[in-house]
């Protein structure tokens, strides 16, 4: 409470400081000597001076000094006149309208910027949460400077690399993380874990999209340990978006009854099952995948995204018809179809990938 005080205060003085020349008084204003006033009345000093040398006769100076002297009255009564009226009944209403709007307008302009452009939260909150947000901020960003600086000295500390890794996707650094787990799976070895981490990440960075590449290194788990749930889950993702159903529905079953009770992927593999119309095995680990059901129509219109804007390769472009005819949208799946021949026009072995995708799924409307 005691800083709004003080700005209220500083306002206010500024403010003051603006209106202060506004309210002089009416004498002050009086004295003021006006240029023409003065301009007259060295004129008639002029003329005296010049009756003195005898350079003007004493007829015609009297007669350049009445003139002169008429002009001066002239001038001075304006002047009077004016500053009269520049200090009276409108003037003064003049400066009260001033004064009101400069009083009320300018704080709460003031108010406005400093709300717009400010940190007035940091006067809500304790300075020691602040200090604490601040601080774990800090530490955070500390540890990964050290980190990366200890693996730009020693690149080939696979540790380093596999503990940096979950950092960046924290961060969302999501493209560092993929190549902190590649260089993990180089200098470490391959594991089951290793890699499913691995292709998971790749999958983020693809939107939701289960990459050839990707559903090789979840190939490779699985050929470790054909129990890694991680690995097991994505590659039953790639069948969907591959458009192969039955495969899907029968890799997410086959998980769904392997799994242990209280799997934290058991609702997420259910819900996958359940929208390809499958059953829902009754089954029940801090291996859940991190995309769900929920997440496929997202992931597709990311992927729908980036084509339009970026472009991409053929098999990117078959994977987004594949989506839209697994999600049942056939109407996308046929104008995606034909977005893809036109961004693959100069590509012959690209237009043959996706003439061959729109028969398999069977979009005779799509056919060129």
């Amino acid at each position: 409470m005691v800083i709004w005080i003080i700005l209220l205060l500083m306002t206010a003085a500024a403010v003051m400081a603006v209106l202060w020349p506004l309210s002089r008084h009416r004498a002050l204003a009086a004295q003021q000597v006006d240029p023409d006033t003065q301009f007259y009345r060295e004129q008639i000093s002029e003329i005296e001076r010049d009756r003195e040398r005898g350079v003007l006769l004493p007829s015609e100076a009297e007669a350049a000094k009445a003139e002169a002297g008429r002009r001066l009255l002239r001038a001075t009564g304006a002047t009077a006149a004016d500053a009269f009226a520049a200090v009276g009944e409108p003037a003064l209403r003049r400066r009260r309208a001033a004064s009101t709007l400069a009083l009320s307008v300018i704080p709460i302009i003031a108010l406005a910027l400093y709300g717009a452009y400010g940190s007035p939260h940091l006067l809500t909150h304790p300075p020691e949460q602040q200090a604490q947000a601040s601080g774990d901020k800090m530490d955070l960003m500390a540890a990964v400077s050290q980190i990366e600086a200890h693996l730009a000295q020693n690149p080939q500390d696979g540790r380093g690399w596999e503990v940096v890794a979950p950092v960046y996707i924290r961060m969302g650094r999501i493209d560092d993380a993929v190549k902190a787990y590649e260089s993990a799976v180089r200098y470490l070895g391959a594991s089951a874990d290793r890699l499913a981490n691995y292709g998971e990440v790749m999958v983020l960075a693809k939107d939701g999209l289960v990459s050839s590449e990707a559903q090789k290194v979840f190939e490779q788990a699985v050929q470790l340990n054909k129990a890694s749930p991680k690995a097991r889950y994505y590659l039953a993702v790639a069948a969907e978006q591959d458009g192969q159903i039955e495969k899907a529905k029968q890799a997410y079953g086959e998980l769904l009854s392997s799994s242990p009770e209280g799997a934290p992927w058991g609702d997420v593999v259910r819900q996958r099952l359940a929208s390809l119309g499958g059953e829902q095995p009754v089954a029940g680990q801090e291996d859940a995948p991190q995309i769900g059901a929920a997440d496929i129509a997202r992931m597709v219109s990311g992927l729908a995204e980036r084509l339009e804007t970026q472009g991409g390769s053929p098999e990117e472009w078959a994977r987004l018809i594949r989506s839209y005819a697994v999600l049942g949208q056939r109407d996308k799946a046929v104008a995606a179809a034909e977005r893809a021949r036109q961004a693959l026009a100069q590509n012959d072995a690209g237009l043959k990938t996706i003439d061959a995708m729109a028969r398999e799924l069977k979009l005779t409307d799509a056919a060129p």
